[in-house]
């Protein structure tokens, strides 16, 4: 075998095998007997399970393949990765160290009763669940396991092309403290940045991502609908609001939120607010109402020599 150090700290490979440092050491292991050879499995040939396995050994990560209740699922996730089908769920942990659980919410805790029958002793055990956390896996320590929660903060939406962008996302884990270390490593190595968090707040999380991502459709929506009782098409409700939505979208990327402020608020335009809300009515009225009061907060974050103690009275009333 031949030994080559990659750009990836602290991680090393023989040919495709990774090598990563012992959770106890605090350094690389090197040519040290502290490393440990971790081979892959994936339970789960969706869209994740797919785009997952492919970026992993595109980066020389061993995968030893997939299991899947769908055999055409799992033979056609092995054949995209140069993997190995596995029609057994026990032979597909017997083969692995650490198990990436890639199903849907609702199926991993069932899956997990099957997995404690199993021969788990010392297996890494993660989902990718974004509201889940690593206690789904429960009672794990007795089985000698870890259990683990990560999550690409990225919208996986296509099982052969996703994996070609997932350099781009940002990565949660949460988990046994054994191998935090080792999860951040890895994916940090790969360019993703990485974020530890604790169970106890995954789910607000996951509302957090949510609401800038699902909730900001149904603004939109919401809108677009405004628009239309204005008169507008729904061609061109869309089409005016469209280049609103991207320059402040990308605003908010480049300056944060802070810097993207602009509008009757930040102004402190206390008639154009009183209009807007005479404007509306019921839930419009309220979501207006709703979201101006976290608008004033960042616009008092960008003016603190300003006075909105009127504004607030406003949006309020």
């Amino acid at each position: 075998m031949v030994f080559r150090k990659e750009t990836i700290p602290c991680i090393y490979y023989f040919e495709t095998e990774l090598v990563l440092p012992d959770a106890n050491e605090t350094h690389c292991p090197a040519m040290k007997n502290g490393g440990m050879l971790m081979n892959i499995g994936f339970i789960g040939a969706g869209k994740v399970g797919f785009s997952l396995g492919k970026y992993l050994t595109e980066r020389n990560v061993r995968v030893t393949g997939y299991y899947s209740r769908n055999p055409d699922s799992s033979r056609e996730a092995a054949d995209f990765t140069n993997t190995r089908q596995y029609m057994n769920l026990r032979h597909l942990v017997e083969d692995s160290d650490v198990l990436f659980v890639a199903i849907p919410d609702s199926a991993i805790a069932p899956m997990w009763e099957q997995l404690k029958m199993l021969p788990i002793q010392n297996k890494i055990i993660s989902h990718f669940s974004g509201s889940l956390s690593s206690a789904v896996f429960s009672d794990i320590e007795r089985y000698h396991a870890y259990g683990y929660s990560i999550h690409p903060l990225f919208a996986i939406n296509d099982k052969y092309e996703s994996y070609k962008v997932i350099s781009q996302a940002f990565f949660t884990i949460e988990g046994d403290p054994k191998y935090l270390n080792w999860f951040q490593k890895l994916f940090e190595g790969f360019g993703n940045p990485v974020e530890i968090i604790s169970g106890q707040d995954k789910v607000r999380y996951h509302a957090a991502a949510a609401m800038v991502s699902n909730l900001y459709v149904g603004l939109a929506n919401l809108c677009e609908e405004m628009l239309r009782n204005c008169g507008f098409s729904a061609a061109n409700a869309h089409r005016a609001l469209s280049p609103l939505m991207m320059g402040n979208t990308e605003n908010i990327v480049e300056y944060r939120p802070v810097g993207a402020l602009t509008g009757p608020i930040e102004r402190n335009d206390l008639s154009t607010v009183m209009d807007h809300l005479d404007s509306l009515s019921g839930e419009a009225r309220k979501i207006y109402q709703d979201l101006s009061v976290e608008v004033l907060k960042v616009a008092r974050e960008k003016h603190p020599e300003r006075d909105y103690s009127e504004m607030e009275r406003i949006i309020r009333s």
